[in-house]
């Protein structure tokens, strides 16, 4: 009888190659990295851009214009020391830094920036800062 399949020889004279599959995962939308970095870069220029004196401003939640990114600024006592407020006004928060147009703000960020002396619109000290120091809030 012949050689049968069970019977042959597999030639070994090329290596197998070996296929390694890194695990996928996910990409992000260039909307998404670009949201990513803007969002590092307001927090760098609130954090660094005015000399370790940031101000903050309460903002309306619901007033963010998508095409500029700003916010309508309401008075200081619609955000509390912990920086946020749920009521029957809706949302509210600080938003540090930035630049203001009238009765909007934008360019800054909504990350409270580390080491920095933070107060309001209204003279209220937020955060006392400045490198080395561990206070996070005052009154």
């Amino acid at each position: 009888m012949g050689t049968g399949p069970a019977e042959r020889e597999i030639p070994t004279s090329r290596p197998v190659p070996t296929v390694t599959r890194k695990p996928p995962g996910r990409r992000m939308s260039s909307a998404k990295v670009r949201i990513g970095m803007i969002g590092a870069l307001s927090l760098t220029v609130a954090a660094c851009g005015s000399g370790d004196d940031v101000q903050a401003r309460c903002v309306d939640q619901r007033s963010y214009q998508n095409n500029d990114g700003s916010y309508n600024v309401v008075d200081d006592d619609y955000c509390d020391d912990d920086g946020r407020y749920y009521g029957s006004h809706g949302g509210y928060f600080w938003y540090y830094g930035g630049t203001s147009r009238g009765s909007r703000i934008y360019r800054g960020t909504t990350v409270k920036p580390k080491d920095a002396h933070i107060t309001t619109t209204k003279g209220k000290t937020l955060q006392r800062g400045g490198f080395g120091s561990r206070s996070s809030s005052g009154s």
